[in-house]
């Protein structure tokens, strides 16, 4: 059980360190990647309105400097074109050119626009207004446009990092979270483990006051002599008591005595003869309370585990079923299949309300219709039941329908080296 808290405990402290993690470096890479992008548009602009101060503008035409020197714009792996005020191409240089129409702004200001080219070949593209000098009219456009291989390299190198950081980050934080983890449940454990001792210990201290009462109360129900009137009453509640409590002692002492054992390995137990022998012993009772009462069980149904507690677990269910019933009937089968057994106990009793199964296996937890039909029960006996189907392998589900009835199914590996 710790072994498990120990592994949510961690897998829980991972996941929300890396969510945090991840949240920071995507804000990280937005951040950076909007001032990168920032800071190649800027550059853009500034070549763009630096080649603009070198073009000329004769006789009410825009007309570009040939002579500009474009050897830094090629090394640079960027581009240079100029535009009249119709948006057609007069003049360009350079590598990496947009095949964008023209996207322009007919106000001075703002002095620019940006445009991306996606493709094979991602380009970026800045376009600013070329002004008359003496009007400050716009009497054309320059575009400079640039390749983002680098920009985009230079996150792909980003991506990594960061990626790298988190994974370091999460290895680093999961041994640390190990030593943590161990450390904070040390005394968790020390106190679970001190409480299960002081179950087990007052379980068995009870077993003999408790085994004192009810021999006394019997004895007084046996020889009524010189009763007083309701005596005979009061006995008997007695009577009823110590043996619920005497139920509740063991049932707790079991529970101690078998949480401090490792998972059983066991020998080769054929549950076709455990049933055969919980027939034989629930019988009577059925027959008592004129109940139909049925085992139809397969022969060679062998598990590994251990015969008393996979009695104890089909003898709670059947107390169940037998208590829960009033008319009727309850059915056992036993059947294979496949490499696993399955052992359904079936009745006709009051049921179970849908809402109330998720709660059915908790320990002291019972319905308050089941309250209501048996109060003799201490509430332990499906936990018990599923804590031994879990110790085997197994497991235990349940269907109900209210005034229908229930169905119990234990699930066990079968021992495939056994005799078929």
């Amino acid at each position: 059980m710790f072994k498990q808290l120990r592994y949510r405990l961690l897998v829980s402290q991972l996941a929300v360190l890396a969510v945090i993690l991840m949240v920071f470096a995507i804000a990280v890479r937005v951040v950076f990647a909007r001032s990168l992008f920032n800071q190649v548009t800027a550059k853009l602009a500034a070549l763009g309105q630096g080649a603009g101060a070198s073009a000329e503008f004769e006789g009410g035409i825009f007309k570009p400097d040939d002579d500009n020197d474009i050897g830094g714009l090629i090394s640079q792996e960027q581009g240079l074109q100029w535009f009249d005020l119709q948006g057609k191409v007069l003049n360009q240089m350079g590598k990496h050119l947009l095949n964008l129409p023209l996207a322009k702004t007919n106000q001075p200001r703002p002095l620019q626009v940006i445009q991306l080219q996606a493709g094979n070949e991602r380009l970026v593209g800045v376009t600013v207004p070329f002004l008359e000098n003496d009007s400050s009219q716009i009497i054309g456009y320059i575009r400079v446009s640039q390749s983002l291989e680098g920009f985009d390299d230079t996150l792909r190198r980003l991506d990594l990092g960061l990626a790298g950081g988190i994974v370091l980050a999460l290895v680093l934080s999961g041994i640390g979270g190990i030593w943590l983890t161990e450390q904070a449940m040390q005394p968790i454990e020390q106190s679970f483990h001190q409480l299960r001792q002081f179950t087990a210990d007052a379980s068995h201290e009870l077993r003999s006051p408790i085994m004192a009462i009810k021999s006394n109360a019997a004895v007084a129900l046996k020889y009524r002599e010189g009763m007083r009137a309701g005596d005979a009453e009061k006995f008997g509640a007695i009577a009823s008591a110590t043996q619920q409590m005497a139920r509740l002692t063991e049932d707790l002492l079991f529970l101690a005595r078998t949480a401090r054992t490792p998972q059983p390995i066991g020998r080769a137990v054929d549950v076709a003869i455990v049933l055969a022998d919980l027939a034989m012993l629930y019988q009577p009772r059925a027959e008592a309370k004129s109940l139909s009462f049925r085992i139809t069980a397969a022969s060679n149904l062998w598990v590994k585990g251990d015969a008393a507690h996979l009695s104890r677990l089909f003898s709670n269910l059947l107390d169940n079923a037998l208590h829960y019933t009033q008319t009727g009937q309850v059915d056992i089968k036993a059947v294979r299949a496949g490499s696993h057994l399955q052992i359904s106990v079936r009745d006709s009793g009051i049921g179970i309300a849908l809402d109330q199964l998720p709660y059915l296996f908790d320990r002291f937890w019972r319905a308050d219709q089941s309250r209501a039909y048996w109060s003799g029960g201490s509430g332990l006996g499906l936990a018990i039941a599923q804590d031994i189907a879990q110790r085997h392998g197994g497991k235990i589900m349940v269907t109900s329908q209210i005034n229908i009835g229930s169905c119990f199914t234990v699930t066990l590996p079968a021992d495939a080296s056994s005799p078929s």
